[in-house]
């Protein structure tokens, strides 16, 4: 089970816009180069990113993307659903009728509470999250040795 390239590389161009700061928009130029995503596949995950309200774009010499709203705000579920769907470990999860077992097995009760972990990890982390990480493995805390 693995997510897209879509969900990773969306992801990774929202933490690059969001580290930018939200003072001037960012050119998709550079978050390619930067993140060493092909220029063609960024445009085609920003427009969803676009008509989501995550981002908002600005046309002109100085143009480029920004965040719509606080990085606080934008859970990476949100990122997910967006530019994956729903993230189903086996297809009975989200539609129980295209198995006549559903109601009595096992194993879809446990694919079940794989979804339910996926998804509580997704909602609970917010790009603001991400930048902190980032943060925190840019400038680790140095190692205190006792001798």
């Amino acid at each position: 089970m693995k997510l897209s390239t879509r969900a990773r590389y969306g992801s990774r161009a929202l933490l690059d816009i969001a580290l930018r700061g939200n003072e001037e928009p960012v050119q998709l130029k550079e978050i390619a180069q930067r993140e060493e995503i092909s220029l063609q596949y960024l445009e085609h995950l920003i427009t969803p990113l676009i008509s989501a309200g995550i981002i908002r774009s600005q046309r002109g010499a100085k143009g480029g993307v920004m965040l719509a709203k606080p990085a606080s705000e934008i859970k990476l579920s949100e990122i997910v659903n967006i530019l994956e769907g729903t993230i189903d470990p086996v297809e009975c999860i989200e539609n129980p009728t295209v198995c006549e077992r559903s109601n009595c097995c096992v194993t879809r009760d446990i694919w079940d509470e794989v979804k339910k972990a996926m998804d509580s990890v997704l909602e609970n982390i917010t790009l603001q999250n991400m930048v902190e990480r980032y943060r925190e493995k840019e400038n680790p805390e140095p190692v205190m040795f006792n001798i």
